[in-house]
């Protein structure tokens, strides 16, 4: 079906009141910087092994992007290990930190101070950052609206039969959200983050809960799989 601004409206809350509010992204002290390195470290691995590598990078001294442009990419790697593909993640870290450092004098703020496709534009032509990131880094650590796409989002649109215009690219899945909502940071923060929440503890891969989720009435495969 194709879905209405009403839909999303529900499904948030319904979501809302199960796993909200989700606090979003997470930080221990290091701001903009930690999410930014955060939301290049949990690629391709589970986000507990991305804190491991934040928290090490804290205790080797590597927590701002001065410090990480300045390091050599064989030390960082070694800091990052906990993270995996840990070669490619360091020079990833350096490359954007020297994106900050050398071409905005070291301001986060220079950065950010572009309209929202402007950013993800830049954004994305900065080696090693795919949409994902980019869109990462513009909502949590930039605080602009734009709606983040992952596996637990395009997930859920699936299963509940919701029709994507298009071929199902990131793009479609995110044209599908950003259409029928404002464009309001808060909302499209903590709407990513409870989906999040809702794919990790219900709606897993292979064995979602379908008995005990706050979708079920609405959701053609839950019900499917509770009268199979």
């Amino acid at each position: 079906m194709q879905p209405t601004t009403q839909d999303l409206l529900d499904l948030y809350e319904r979501l809302f009141a199960v796993y909200g509010p989700r606090n979003w992204w997470p930080t221990t002290g290091g701001g903009r910087f930690e999410i930014i390195c955060g939301a290049i470290l949990t690629q391709n691995t589970q986000w507990r092994n991305a804190e491991r590598s934040l928290a090490s990078m804290r205790e080797a001294g590597f927590w701002s992007f001065p410090e990480v442009h300045a390091a050599t990419e064989p030390a960082l790697a070694d800091v990052i290990r906990p993270s995996g593909y840990y070669n490619t993640k360091a020079r990833k870290l350096k490359t954007f930190a020297a994106v900050v450092e050398e071409e905005h004098s070291g301001s986060l703020d220079a950065l950010f101070d572009r309209s929202v496709p402007e950013l993800r534009e830049l954004l994305l032509g900065i080696w090693g950052i795919g949409e994902e990131t980019a869109d990462d880094i513009v909502l949590y650590a930039a605080e602009k609206p734009t709606f983040v796409i992952d596996r637990y989002t395009t997930r859920l649109v699936n299963r509940l039969g919701w029709k994507v215009n298009g071929r199902g690219s990131y793009f479609d899945y995110k044209r599908l959200f950003e259409d029928l909502l404002p464009a309001d940071a808060p909302l499209f923060n903590e709407f990513h983050a409870v989906i999040d929440g809702h794919g990790a503890s219900t709606c897993t891969s292979r064995s979602p809960a379908c008995e005990n989720c706050c979708l079920l009435d609405v959701c053609p495969t839950g019900k499917e799989r509770v009268t199979a």
